[in-house]
């Protein structure tokens, strides 16, 4: 996996949410530095707005593949890298190959993979497109979430190494899952959804707030199911 940018910013005025002020971080510019430090809960210069939704120590680096910026061209949407607020964008890996739990060499810092990104409506307000945030939930590109498990001092290029494959469902898998409806899906199928729910669950890597989310789901279809 190879660094193409890494990106940080401060809360600023997005806009106006019914005339009051919608503070975010999303709007991030790009390091230019060769290496900036990376803390339990930030890169150097990067901050969050609103703590109660983001941030935190399970979602203290977002990383955003590059290779899916053409992909957000073709279907019409006009966003750079570092328009989706990813602290980093990168080559040679997506939601379908990179795992729960994968530990990552960045720099003299230890990095792990701890859920995939929920768009909010602050994403649709800084791309002026309200159909930005179904449109990622459609496609999976969603992009994950690092957790720092050693802090240290990060370069702005190069590559992350991965040093630990978890043996865990795939960042896609888990955004599927988290948001499949399993009212439409095929008899044949929802056993197979379900069972792959379970081992989303039994992830310990898997962050605690995403964790409920999809829990909240499989509670509702066994109680369903049972009847």
């Amino acid at each position: 996996m190879e660094l193409a940018g890494v990106y940080v910013g401060e809360p600023s005025v997005l806009g106006y949410r019914r005339e009051r002020p919608v503070l975010s971080a999303i709007t991030k510019a790009r390091v230019t530095a060769p290496e900036l430090a990376l803390t339990e809960l930030n890169l150097d210069g990067d901050r969050q707005a609103d703590l109660k939704v983001h941030g935190g120590v399970d979602k203290a680096v977002y990383v955003y593949p590059a290779e899916h910026y053409p992909a957000w061209a073709a279907d019409g949407f006009d966003v750079e890298p570092g328009g989706f607020g990813e602290n980093v964008s990168v080559t040679g890996a997506t939601e379908a190959g990179v795992r729960i739990g994968d530990v990552w060499a960045w720099g003299d810092a230890l990095v792990q993979v701890s859920q995939p990104r929920q768009p909010c409506f602050k994403l649709a307000m800084k791309t002026g497109r309200k159909d930005v945030g179904p449109a990622m939930i459609d496609s999976a590109r969603s992009g994950w979430y690092l957790r720092v498990l050693r802090p240290g001092t990060v370069p702005t290029s190069g590559a992350i190494e991965l040093v630990e494959r978890a043996d865990a469902p795939t960042v896609e898998e888990v955004h599927l899952v988290a948001f499949t409806n399993f009212g439409r899906l095929p008899a044949e199928h929802l056993d197979a959804a379900l069972a792959l729910a379970e081992r989303i669950l039994a992830t310990k890597a898997l962050s605690a707030s995403y964790r409920d989310g999809v829990q909240s789901t499989v509670d509702r279809w066994r109680a369903r199911l049972a009847g």
